[in-house]
């Protein structure tokens, strides 16, 4: 009995595995092969065994439909001798490209890794991620084999009453957009509505470490105009954190002012523009404008700020600051740009407006020079908050942008313009008086005078969020060209499809990296932008060498004895 039942399952294992398509499967080791090779991020074993089972899935597909294709156009079929040699060469290729990607997949995590001074790994875990990207492949591969025998299903009924042809495109049509509509509206949908919640419970959480404000003057204390509540868990890292006024005065050496932080969180009563009239009021309660620096900053997706941004403009101008931020979202960047990017456009907008018209009717000589920063989905939010057809009149003084993501029009325009024989990652923008890029290393001193407006984006070529494209999918990149960035590795190549795939797993993981590449900015490319972009006084090159160390060891410098300040220095040098 026991032998007739193995009998069965070894007869039934080989049925299942003769229904494979051998183009399929051939197209999915190709893929497979080239979702090993390196990418702009490193890759723990669990997100590549994903990834390369979404390679693998994809690729049988793409196989079995140029199969498909070809049947479907009737074009000639080889001979059985043809064809058997045929699949015996492509077996020994395939096997080849399999045994090299799998013996160089270590060599190839590496090359990214000491990029970006990361410890080189000694294995990749080549079976844990292999049996992992065989599940996944495998579910993957069922789903798309029952939509196929549905469809197939559907051309038979079809046909009693029309062309073969017709009858085989119609079905394919209607198997595809049920496909669409499944995942577009109940995975997507019900992922986007589990994640919301998720992160909508991890912004209810209250870290004991911050209390509410005692100053009567702080944003959130309780004459505060801005619930303490409702501000959220990001809101209150942002109003409990940042330097003091002491802080300031023992690292600099000079008298310094608290420095004013106002946020409005999500869970505040109204909408945006309710939200940002609230924001507007507390800045004046505060004596805001009063203030020599006022920036309006959007934050990322799940409403946070960079501190790395925030604390270090504060002591470039030892405190004379003010920054204003208004949450828009719970969830992370990455999924918020896939979902609803505009959220950050409607809020960054609404809040712009509020303080940009009061800023206007105050006289020039008595109010803060006004910026705007954004990070991330900050950046994409805020770029065109201060339109300059607009603001041509009365213009902000400038703006600094760091990983703007890639749907970021202002950015892929001025981009896409960029001087002749500049790279994609690093470019130079007509005579660069109004806009400069910078990265790891300083770029913005080029010796050419700036205008009257300065903005700096800061950008890593390494950063998933910024070179992420559907058109990876068909279309290799320019940051892809020679010269390629300094944290981009050189085994780095462009597959159709596979790449697309590659750099949309990084996106998730694009702050897993050190400070200094993906999208994870550094406090001295901070200091270098904002140093460009607001001229703060008193700063010699010694003294910004000893800023940029205190953001690097920041558990060393708590006593610091103070810098020699040289008052006739204004900019780095």
């Amino acid at each position: 009995m026991m032998h007739r039942v193995a009998i069965k399952i070894r007869s039934l294992m080989r049925s299942y595995l003769r229904s494979f398509s051998f183009t399929g499967l051939v197209f999915a080791t190709l893929f497979f092969c080239g979702s090993i090779t390196p990418s702009l991020l490193p890759r723990p074993y669990i997100v590549q065994g994903i990834l390369s089972g979404f390679s693998l899935a994809i690729g049988y597909v793409v196989g079995v439909l140029a199969t498909w294709g070809w049947a479907f156009l009737e074009l000639p079929q080889p001979g059985p001798a043809l064809a058997r040699r045929s699949k015996q060469v492509c077996v020994g290729l395939a096997a080849i490209v399999f045994a090299l990607s799998i013996w160089y997949a270590t060599e190839w995590q590496n090359s990214v890794r000491v990029l970006m001074e990361m410890p080189p790994l000694e294995s990749t875990a080549r079976f844990r991620f292999f049996v992992i990207a065989i599940l996944v492949a495998f579910v993957l591969v069922s789903i798309a084999r029952w939509m196929i025998r549905l469809g197939a299903f559907l051309s038979k009924l079809l046909q009693r009453y029309l062309p073969r042809r017709i009858a085989v495109s119609i079905s394919t049509l209607c198997v595809l957009v049920l496909g669409l509509m499944i995942g577009n509206g109940v995975i997507a949908r019900g992922s986007l509505k589990a994640a919301d919640r998720f992160f909508l419970q991890a912004d209810l959480l209250i870290d004991d470490g911050i209390e509410q404000p005692a100053l009567a003057l702080a944003c959130g204390s309780e004459e505060s105009l801005v619930d303490w509540e409702a501000i959220g868990r990001r809101g209150k890292d942002f109003i409990g954190g940042g330097p003091k006024a002491d802080e300031i005065e023992r690292l600099t050496g000079q008298p310094s002012k608290r420095p004013i932080r106002v946020y409005v969180g999500m869970r505040t009563d109204g909408d945006d523009q309710a939200r940002a009239t609230l924001a507007l009021e507390e800045l004046k309660r505060e004596g805001a404008f009063d203030r020599k620096v006022l920036i309006v900053a959007t934050p990322t997706g799940t409403g946070w700020l960079d501190e790395s941004a925030v604390d270090t403009v504060e002591y470039l101008h030892r405190g004379d600051t003010a920054i204003v931020s208004m949450q828009y979202s719970y969830l992370p960047s990455w999924i918020t740009i896939l979902v609803d990017p505009s959220r950050s456009k409607r809020s960054a907008s609404a809040l712009f407006d509020q303080v940009y018209a009061y800023w206007t009717t105050l006289p020039k000589d008595e109010r803060p020079r006004l910026y705007l920063f954004g990070l991330s989905l900050g950046a994409f939010g805020c770029e065109d908050a201060a339109d300059l057809m607009e603001t041509f009149q009365d213009p902000i003084q400038g703006a600094v942008w760091s990983g703007p993501p890639f749907p970021s029009r202002q950015w892929a325009s001025i981009v896409n313009s960029r001087n002749a024989g500049t790279p994609v990652w690093l470019p130079t923008f007509r005579d660069e008086s109004m806009v400069r890029f910078t990265a790891q290393q300083n770029m913005l001193q080029t010796g050419k005078p700036w205008g009257p407006i300065r903005n700096v984006y800061i950008q890593h070529a390494s950063d998933p969020m910024v070179w992420f494209s559907p058109s990876l999918a068909w279309h290799q990149p320019q940051w892809l060209s020679a010269p390629r960035g300094p944290d981009v590795s050189p085994g780095l190549r462009w597959y159709p499809i596979v790449t697309f795939l590659q750099i949309a797993f990084d996106l998730p993981m694009a702050t897993s990296v050190p400070l200094g590449y993906g999208h994870n900015y550094s406090p001295s490319s901070y200091i270098d932008a904002w140093i460009a972009v607001t001229q703060p006084d008193g700063w010699s090159q010694t003294d910004l060498d000893r800023l940029r160390e205190h953001f690097a060891n920041p558990a060393d410098q708590a006593e610091l004895p103070a810098l020699d300040v040289d008052p006739e220095s204004t900019e780095s040098r």
